[in-house]
């Protein structure tokens, strides 16, 4: 997006009324942490591992790395790059781009060549923070592969955390120890300040972009609707390179003053210890996330205290899950929420334990978000009830995308973002989402919603997890397929599987019509499942053989 581009949204009458409104605060996230540092600066900030700490140690480590960084050359308005895992350094990393006016551009640790390429690239980085090494990846060798291919990354500077350093002038723990003390530059929250790609699941990674007005009035959003005060400690294993873990523990620690628990390696049980010696009392996370704890909790009858919401979204959430979940937790608050990267929280589930039936079978309550369902081809807004493209405007709807074209595709004339979602709003604020635009099973003329199949699916006791998508048909044009990961003993065939849709009353023309059996799901590195890889391998199968499309086990 250029300046120009920029300035048009930044300025637009939508961005006065936030403004006028209180909508849009004018705060950025340095200001939100210098206030923190005023009113309790030993008060805990972040726990990693054996790594505590507080408020003011987190401000001073900031406040060293911004002045190691501006001696770098960074100016305002340049980007800095980080592929690094739930450490408590990535909110240092994430504060002193606050303070210096630089955006930051998390990365998905998992990333290699082709994704960290093209990403840095488009974003046009100045700096990227990596490790030396994590897991199985060799950060500093890809990095040098990338700058020896891209000549737009030849200045590209690269700084280590938790390493030695090989091969580079600068490290995370070195960085600005000799530098002058740092002098504070006036603050934008206008100016970009977060560059987050997409997950691609159906086609190239479009550059999200942010400003600290939208990504903190979507703070006071959830500060708001889940009544967050001091007393609240989030745990957090959500990646932190996700809007989810983003948001929720680089943020809102200064946002809200309040612990995050950071976890760089999800384990259920050690979620369970980390809540109860932590006080944890909320997180926000994917589906694998949420049953995981749920069956950990079953099998272990452990109480967790004070836990007192587990919101999950990004992924599919099966309404049995929710219903176990609950009954696990009883004193948990159990809901499904949505939102994307563009939009974070178009809802944030359920008032009370009042609505928690509701906090199953719909995706949540909407706020601090105006919401319509349309007509999926020609943009006519739809009835209550009525299913429909969800299309968003609000304060915390992104400013656009990276490339222009794609900001100019994904909003209609009236400023509304085109999800590319599909789902019903019920009269009282309540939105279920049914499929996507381009998930939907087109079977003889009669759409098909992918996600009521799989929802039948997952309360099925044999099935750990289950995806939809169309198959090519000679007469009906396409039909449903049924990809199963069954769990671990279990056993399940084409009848057996009929047979059980049958006895939950589901309409025929629903039944897959091929149940493929497989050992794991292709994902994002969010959970999400790929299902344009499935789509391809059904395709691919179509192509050599045009007749082994049906009634069969694969």
């Amino acid at each position: 997006m250029t300046p120009a581009e920029w300035k048009k949204r930044t300025d637009s009458p939508a961005a006065r009324d936030y403004k006028a409104r209180g909508l849009w605060a004018g705060l950025t996230t340095a200001d939100k942490a210098q206030h923190c540092v005023q009113q309790f600066p030993q008060r805990t900030a972040v726990v990693d591992g054996a790594h505590r700490l507080s408020f003011a140690q987190v401000w001073a480590h900031a406040r060293r790395v911004a002045a190691g960084l501006r001696d770098l050359g960074l100016q305002p308005g340049d980007v800095i790059s980080f592929q690094l895992p739930n450490w408590w350094e990535t909110a240092v990393i994430n504060l002193a781009a606050s303070l210096g006016g630089w955006a930051i551009n998390p990365i998905v640790p998992i990333y290699r060549d082709a994704e960290v390429g093209a990403i840095l690239a488009d974003c046009r980085a100045k700096v990227v923070i990596v490790p030396d090494q994590f897991r199985s990846i060799d950060y500093l060798e890809m990095l040098g592969r990338l700058r020896a291919q891209l000549p737009e990354l030849a200045n590209l500077q690269v700084l280590t955390v938790r390493g030695e350093g090989a091969g580079t002038a600068k490290t995370f723990e070195t960085l600005g120890r000799d530098s002058a003390p740092w002098q504070d530059p006036p603050r934008d929250a206008d100016a970009l300040k977060l560059v987050l790609y997409t997950s691609g699941t159906t086609g190239r990674p479009k550059g999200v972009l942010h400003s600290a007005n939208t990504m903190l009035s979507e703070l006071q959003a959830v500060v708001d609707f889940w009544r967050i005060g001091a007393q609240d400690v989030f745990l957090m294993p959500s990646p932190v390179t996700h809007i989810t873990g983003y948001s929720y523990a680089l943020e809102m620690m200064f946002h809200a003053g309040i612990k995050v628990v950071l976890m760089d390696r999800w384990d259920a049980h050690q979620a369970m210890d980390l809540i109860v010696q932590e006080q944890a009392t909320m997180t926000v996370g994917a589906t694998p996330f949420l049953a995981e704890l749920t069956a950990a909790v079953e099998s272990s009858g452990r109480s967790l205290g004070g836990f007192r919401l587990f919101a999950s979204g990004g992924a599919p959430v099966p309404p049995d899950l929710v219903r176990r979940a609950a009954a696990a937790m009883p004193q948990c608050l159990v809901c499904r929420v949505y939102g994307s990267s563009e939009s974070p929280t178009v809802t944030l589930g359920i008032d009370g334990p009042q609505d928690q039936e509701k906090g199953a079978v719909t995706d949540g309550k909407v706020w601090n978000n105006e919401v319509r369902i349309v007509d999926p081809v020609t943009g006519a807004p739809l009835p209550a009830g009525a299913q429909g493209e969800i299309v968003v405007r609000g304060p915390e709807v992104m400013l656009g995308y990276s490339r222009e074209q794609d900001t100019r595709d994904a909003f209609n004339a009236e400023g509304y973002f085109l999800t590319g979602d599909l789902g019903t709003l019920s009269a009282d604020g309540f939105i279920t989402v049914t499929g996507r635009k381009k998930d939907l099973i087109i079977r003889g003329g009669e759409n098909l919603s992918p996600k009521e199949i799989e929802d039948v699916l997952h309360a099925h006791p044999d099935v750990l997890e289950a995806a939809v998508v169309a198959m090519p048909h000679a007469r009906l044009g396409e039909t449903p397929c049924a990809y199963v990961v069954l769990r671990p003993d279990a056993a399940m065939d084409f009848a057996g599987m009929s047979a059980y849709l049958e006895s939950r009353r589901l309409a025929r023309q629903k039944f897959p019509e091929k149940l493929v059996l497989v050992d794991a799901m292709p994902k994002t590195a969010s959970g999400k499942i790929l299902k344009h890889v499935l789509r391809a391998q059904l395709l691919q199968a179509w192509a050599a053989e045009p007749v082994a499309c049906g009634r069969e086990v694969a």
